[in-house]
């Protein structure tokens, strides 16, 4: 299985007290220590996906439930019209998030915030969150990583000027949180409120064209 390497120090941290109470022999506290060890395991994952080769089709960035699909909320959104995409992810689920479609970053913004739980539909515009921009043949898609009440922290590894393609991994948000995808308002949403999705796979929504450049 493959391991975020943000996920090592909590690992490792995990790892100690277990040796230490192996060490002095309390055995049954070491089990139940190590029980947290397979915790941090299992939610820094990061399995293998297998995006489409669709040009024009946009996959989830990120694994979870569907909050929202639909026309954006102009207070929540990015200025403009825009088509959304929220995504709940709850601890159980993959938390390494990946390029919706391919192209090229042209922004990315760390925005402080609150930390408000993260399906709270106001999550969107004042929780702390990371906003990466991308044009894919002359459209725009922004996608926001947003922390939640759990998830203090989001880990972003793309930078302005950076060539992305289609499910590349991109970042990771730490103990339960929400990303949010702002689509031209031309796009297709092919997701329904309640679905559930899965990050560099599931096709969300499609571009209407696809631009010369």
């Amino acid at each position: 299985m493959n391991i975020d390497r943000a996920g090592l120090p909590f690992i490792v941290a995990t790892l100690v007290p277990v040796f230490l109470s192996v060490a002095t022999g309390h055995n049954l506290l070491a089990l139940l220590l190590s029980a947290l060890t397979g915790g941090m395991i299992l939610f820094f994952r990061d399995p293998e996906r297998v995006p489409t080769e669709i040009p024009e089709a946009l996959v989830s960035p990120a694994d979870g439930r569907v909050l929202f699909a639909g026309p954006a909320n102009r207070t929540l959104a990015p200025p403009g019209v825009w088509q959304q995409i929220s995504i709940f992810l709850s601890p159980l689920d993959v938390h390494v998030n990946r390029i919706p479609i391919s192209g090229r970053v042209t922004r990315v913004e760390h925005v402080p915030g609150a930390f408000l739980p993260a399906f709270r539909q106001d999550a969107a515009s004042r929780n702390e969150r990371t906003e990466i921009w991308l044009d894919h043949s002359g459209q725009t898609i922004v996608f926001r990583q947003v922390v939640g009440t759990l998830a203090r922290r989001v880990v972003c590894r793309v930078t302005p000027g950076t060539t992305v393609h289609t499910g590349q991994r991109f970042g990771i948000m730490k103990f339960g949180s929400r990303m949010d995808l702002f689509l031209p308002n031309s796009a297709t949403l092919v997701v329904r409120d309640g679905n559930r999705v899965r990050g560099g796979e599931t096709i969300v929504a499609r571009l209407s064209q696809v631009k010369n450049t």
